[in-house]
């Protein structure tokens, strides 16, 4: 039985090549910096949800969407570039940001060019046109939705008072939608019905807020050779996680820690939060999320794809970085 460490060893290689073939010998400093943060790794956990949903659904589907898997994490990467510039981080996934190593106005540039090849190469997929046209369209408004949550991100840290369900809309649009599109697109990708491709959407969304959750709790626990990024970063930003939101109600004032900090410090503002419980419940709604997101897959036959999509859930909410 294939575990889902080797499973998603496999894919990251081999999306690593296809991502090799076609961004490897980037001639202008636009396409390098487009495919800066492509070559930096990563775990490559979209196209591996889009894959396992078409296999999901039709076994041996995914061979032919390789490129649309590739399509998910063309989008993604255009997210963080733009993300980086907006939040100013110079460090991602343990590299220089595309925005510090060559300009704010070619980094946007960069994230654009990511944003159209997504739908190019979804269109190059092996599947029906009509296929092709609902999972072009689910793209589109999932780019929109994936604004409007960064949107919403941004709004938030001039607030003090955005409450838990503002902030699970905000996730389910800025990371769920993407996670839900990738589950979505591989089943429509391989003849999935109308109800099998809304519950992998389901999955996906609820799965992607799961990890955006625990995503905001790695912020404060891992180093930043760990994660790639500033450790702290929401809590110095000033960003309105979940964290900060039960932190608030509780009375905790995370003011004082809207600074530079050092490894000490977060430490101890750690230690304060689980102290005050606060860890503890928002780690809960993540487990939550993931629940939800594990029915979901209840409409798909029992193969061993749908076992490796539940343990990814299992793998969003328990990694570490």
């Amino acid at each position: 039985m294939t575990t889902l460490k080797d499973y998603l060893e496999r894919n990251a290689d081999r999306m690593d090549k296809v991502i090799n073939r076609y961004f490897g010998s980037a001639y202008s400093d636009l396409f390098k910096a487009s495919a800066h943060l492509l070559h930096a790794g990563g775990k490559r956990l979209r196209p591996a949800v889009v894959i396992l949903a078409a296999d999901a659904v039709k076994k041996g589907s995914s061979d032919d969407l390789i490129p649309a898997a590739l399509a998910l994490e063309l989008t993604h990467n255009f997210t963080l570039i733009h993300d980086d510039i907006m939040d100013g981080d110079v460090t991602r996934r343990g590299v220089p940001t595309v925005h510090t190593v060559w300009s704010e106005p070619i980094a946007i540039l960069a994230g654009d060019v990511l944003y159209a090849k997504a739908f190019e190469f979804i269109c190059l997929s092996n599947a029906g046109d009509l296929e092709k046209i609902r999972a072009v369209k689910m793209l589109a408004r999932t780019c929109t939705e994936i604004c409007e949550g960064q949107g919403m991100d941004i709004a938030f840290e001039a607030r003090e008072d955005v409450s838990e369900a503002e902030y699970l809309e905000m996730v389910s649009k800025k990371t769920g939608v993407l996670y839900g599109a990738s589950a979505a697109i591989g089943g429509i990708l391989a003849g999935a019905n109308p109800v099998q491709a809304d519950a992998l959407y389901q999955f996906g969304v609820n799965s992607g807020m799961a990890f955006q959750i625990q995503d905001d709790l790695i912020d404060l626990y891992a180093s930043s050779e760990e994660s790639g990024k500033d450790r702290a970063s929401d809590i110095r930003e000033g960003k309105q996680t979940l964290i900060a939101i039960r932190a608030r109600e509780k009375g905790l004032d995370l003011a004082p820690y809207r600074k530079d900090l050092s490894d000490t410090e977060i430490d101890e503002l750690v230690t304060f939060l689980e102290g005050a419980g606060v860890i503890d419940e928002v780690r809960a709604t993540a487990i939550e999320r993931a629940g939800v997101a594990k029915e979901a897959l209840a409409l798909l036959p029992d193969t061993e794809e749908k076992r490796l999509l539940g343990e990814i859930v299992d793998f969003f909410i328990d990694r570490s970085f």
